[in-house]
């Protein structure tokens, strides 16, 4: 008998069209959130030389000290943010889950921008919580303004994803500020999906966790390192949550990766410059070939474009995209609305100009 809480769940748009993709010839694949460059020399030679010294049993379930004290370091002086506790956890997706299972109650209410990442709504109703939209809508701007109005007495959580999936917007400071204001007044819990901080084209980063202390920050390396196969990232916030957090990674993931955890604990201070530049220039190339012919938002950071469909819904433009091989994700896999869909530009400038060229083409139907 299968658990009534999987009735909550769907698979994932996202893995349907990877599925796809590897039953196609040579498709040109805008959907897929993952770097296109491979893993930078140096971290590759610290994975290498960690499984042959040997560094290939379990570490203590938070994560080795040296990973945690290195990024507490960081956060504090590139982010200001004075995190209590930290815990190295199997991707960001699992410090997700932990923090979902530590933190929602049934019919705790979390609010949750629109549109958004997949996993926020699908672990709130895990969970037995309700998951309750702020509509962002037209320009995917989170503010104050527009979360103030959902909250009630059973308001929980704050989902914040700064730059976004499937945006790639960023909160502006004076957002950020606004909303730690609201959040404190509510006595709120913020958790800041921040993993594509480090794509950021305008250097106009900012987390919330500098403002607000309660703030649980989540972030990791597959973006930046391009190691979405090595599931490493990490939570960071209020101890109570982290030990508790902590105390349910013993009986789920046990721990992180150890081969990786030394990787990336000796690979911290890597120069990702030329790799973000590459991505502007992607965005630059992209927004450029389609803003003439599709209403949509130049992004800030991160690696997606979310335009809206020049006709149908989302999924019949999806369809007619597919019919001539070119893979973009629906816009109701990360929204309420039917209306939009989005590219992921991490991939080949080849690539890119191949998918304008039929997104142009698919404009005129």
């Amino acid at each position: 008998m299968i658990a009534r809480r999987m009735s909550q769940l769907d698979s994932s748009g996202i893995r349907k069209v990877f599925d796809l993709a590897q039953k196609m010839q040579n498709p040109v694949n805008l959907s897929i959130g993952q770097p296109d460059f491979d893993v930078p020399e140096e971290i590759k030679t610290e994975a290498i030389k960690a499984i042959q010294n040997g560094i290939n049993k379990y570490t203590v379930t938070q994560g080795i000290p040296e990973l945690r004290d290195g990024l507490i370091k960081r956060l504090q002086k590139e982010r200001g943010v004075n995190a209590e506790g930290i815990m190295i956890t199997s991707g960001v997706s699992g410090a997700l889950t932990l923090a979902f299972m530590v933190l929602v109650n049934p019919d705790d209410e979390v609010l949750i921008p629109d549109p958004a990442f997949v996993s926020y709504k699908h672990l709130a109703n895990f969970c037995g919580g309700k998951p309750v939209f702020v509509d962002t809508y037209p320009d995917f701007q989170l503010t104050a303004a527009r979360i103030q109005p959902h909250i009630t007495k059973k308001t929980r959580i704050l989902i914040i994803n700064s730059p976004a999936n499937p945006t790639g917007v960023l909160c502006a400071t004076r957002e950020l500020k606004e909303i730690a204001e609201l959040a404190r007044k509510h006595n709120l819990l913020i958790i800041s999906d921040e993993i594509y901080h480090d794509y950021d084209y305008n250097h106009a980063f900012d987390s919330i966790g500098r403002y607000y202390e309660k703030t649980l920050i989540l972030d990791g390396f597959s973006k930046s390192f391009a190691v979405t196969g090595w599931r490493m990232g990490y939570a960071a916030g209020p101890a109570s949550i982290i030990s508790e957090m902590i105390k349910l990674q013993q009986y789920t993931f046990v721990c992180a990766p150890s081969p990786a955890q030394y990787a990336v604990a000796r690979s911290l201070d890597i120069d990702l410059d030329n790799y973000i530049s590459s991505y502007k220039k992607k965005r630059d190339l992209m927004y450029d070939g389609l803003k003439d012919t599709y209403h949509l938002i130049k992004p800030g950071g991160a690696f997606y474009f979310f335009p809206q469909v020049p006709w149908g819904t989302d999924e019949k433009f999806v369809s007619a995209a597919i019919q001539k091989n070119l893979l973009i994700i629906p816009g109701s896999v990360f929204s309420e609305r039917q209306t939009h869909f989005r590219i992921s530009y991490a991939a080949s400038e080849e690539t890119l100009k191949r998918g304008i060229d039929i997104l142009n083409s698919l404009s005129r139907q």
